[in-house]
């Protein structure tokens, strides 16, 4: 008998965790994995040409198309609850590093704008972390940014020493990193699949 309530418990919860995943902004639906656009060169595992300073590395993440023609206020969403641990605001580069429980995991979103959250904040899939930035903001960084990066981590980021002009920045990924398949498969999921596999 006991066995038997425990499993049920187990499905349950497993079931309810499912459902905690949305995607991280307004669609038409945010449980349907088919409602978000990326951009066209910004599919997970992409080969990225050098440039100066930055060898080749294959592209750790997706870069999210904004969802509609909303260049005032368009929100970013966590894809589900979890910790800030890390927040750097420094124009285009501006990131949140999100630390995720049960299954254990961290997601980036980077190329972000106007911050709503700060550092050891519990964030959750209905309330905005930040927005995609505005007309001013890309005409000045380039518009290249229409966009942003989502990462979603195996292992945890890496942690940076105490900076005093970015107190807040405490951790990186290896977004830049990542020479071989071998080294993006054993740092980062591919977020697509990720999402699909948990959505409900």
């Amino acid at each position: 008998m006991l066995n038997n309530y425990l499993l049920i418990l187990l499905l349950s919860f497993t079931s309810s965790a499912k459902s905690n995943y949305s995607l991280p902004v307004h669609t038409i639906n945010r449980q349907s994995i088919s409602t978000l656009t990326l951009s066209e060169i910004g599919d997970f595992g992409l080969v990225r040409k050098a440039r100066p300073g930055v060898p080749a590395h294959y592209h750790t993440g997706i870069d999210i198309k904004r969802p509609v023609n909303n260049y005032l206020d368009e929100p970013i969403f966590p894809i589900r609850d979890g910790i800030v641990i890390s927040k750097r605001q420094d124009g285009p580069y501006a990131q949140l590093i999100i630390q995720h429980e049960n299954p254990e995991c961290w997601t980036v979103y980077e190329h972000i704008a106007g911050i709503k959250v700060n550092l050891n904040d519990h964030v959750s899939p209905d309330s905005p972390l930040a927005r995609f930035m505005n007309k001013t903001e890309l005409t000045k960084y380039g518009w290249q940014f229409n966009h942003f990066h989502l990462e979603i981590l195996k292992i945890q980021p890496i942690r940076l020493k105490r900076d005093p002009i970015n107190p807040d920045r405490k951790f990186s990924s290896y977004t830049l990193s990542c020479y071989t398949k071998e080294e993006l498969n054993k740092y980062f999921y591919d977020p697509r699949e990720f999402l699909q596999a948990r959505l409900r």
